[in-house]
């Protein structure tokens, strides 16, 4: 990789300096609602699991919402990844799941802790093939799974939805073992980010996807502990960006010890800096509902208001959440055209 980039804007803002107008880039930007991707993985004839670890696709995937204008690579890849060689290995079908979910004390203790390098090469050598692509013109994100969001997927032994019950059982019934997990987890994942940002992350995020099941007790108890151990281990060797699924208390996001915070679409930017601090570095935080199911007019009006709500300073234009899978192409596009051209 280059250590400079021909669009840098990302990493101005990382370093909350004022620009132009925010970098943009999208979670799940990558897959879903391009028809490139969809057309490709039809192709490919692959399992999404398979195309995750094949470094050819995985990079050729990434590469794509380039040509929507975006300022920064997200890499190709799913938060479930490197539970697989701790012992529970999930497939897509369609939805994430496991035949070793946790459910025991012993099942936490025949999780195993690996070597990221030599179990999952592949990310390495994807990272490589994006950068090679890119030629020194845009900037690669990394990213995890906090924790919670594992231990809660783990235990689940699936996907969840609105509610995941045998998961918040777990954590009343057993936090021994809960916390036992946890701590693991961490271990893990902050492995994992070090060689992500080794092989060339410019800044990495992790994902608290869970955190909407949460009560404020249950947050404190078992989501932020964890994510501000990461944040922790990982400090100095890039920027760090905490997202925390439909959680409006800003403090907590600060509190874990990101750098950036991600904010639901019911903070507004303007409110979470008077709440924590006026030169709090941003991202965010357009509601991916409305860029699915609104009118171009009030795409338009909202990301406007969202770049006002930045100020131009340490804001990095991305959505409350991930790209829902309805949301038309040219919803996308838009978004991405309006903030580019709105300074």
């Amino acid at each position: 990789m280059t250590e400079t980039f021909r669009n840098d804007l990302l990493l101005r803002a990382l370093r909350g300096e004022a620009t132009e107008r925010p970098p943009v880039w999208l979670m799940r930007q990558a897959g879903r609602t391009d028809p490139r991707y969809i057309r490709l993985k039809e192709e490919s004839g692959l399992t999404l699991e398979a195309l995750f670890r094949s470094p050819e696709y995985a990079a050729e995937i990434s590469i794509l919402p380039q040509r929507l204008g975006v300022d920064a690579i997200i890499y190709f890849q799913d938060i479930l990844t490197p539970l697989g060689p701790m012992g529970s290995e999930f497939v897509f079908r369609p939805g994430p799941v496991t035949d070793a979910p946790v459910r025991t004390e012993e099942d936490v203790k025949l999780l195993e802790l690996f070597d990221v390098a030599k179990e999952l090469p592949f990310i390495g050598e994807t990272f490589g093939r994006i950068y090679e692509a890119l030629d020194g013109e845009l900037p690669v994100l990394g990213f995890a799974g906090a924790p919670l969001t594992l231990a809660v997927f783990l235990i689940e032994g699936k996907t969840f939805g609105s509610s995941a019950d045998i998961a918040l059982n777990f954590l009343r019934e057993k936090p021994k073992t809960a916390h036992a997990l946890l701590e693991k987890l961490t271990r893990m994942t902050i492995d994992y980010l070090r060689y992500q940002i080794d092989s060339g992350a410019v800044a990495v995020q992790l994902f608290e996807s869970a955190a909407f099941l949460l009560d404020g007790d249950q947050y404190q108890k078992f989501a932020l502990p964890y994510q501000r151990r990461v944040f922790e281990a990982i400090n100095g060797a890039a920027p760090t960006i905490i997202f925390a699924r439909e959680w409006d208390r800003v403090e907590d996001l600060d509190a874990s010890g990101a750098d950036v915070l991600s904010l639901p679409s019911s903070v507004t930017i303007q409110e979470a800096r008077d709440r924590v601090g006026k030169d709090r570095i941003i991202q965010g935080n357009l509601d991916n509902h409305l860029l699915a199911e609104g009118t171009l007019e009030d795409i338009e009006a909202a990301t406007r208001a969202c770049v006002d709500s930045g100020g131009r300073t340490g804001h990095i234009f991305n959505l409350s959440h991930g790209l829902l899978r309805e949301t038309p192409y040219e919803n996308v596009q838009h978004v991405v055209r309006v903030v580019r051209e709105y300074v």
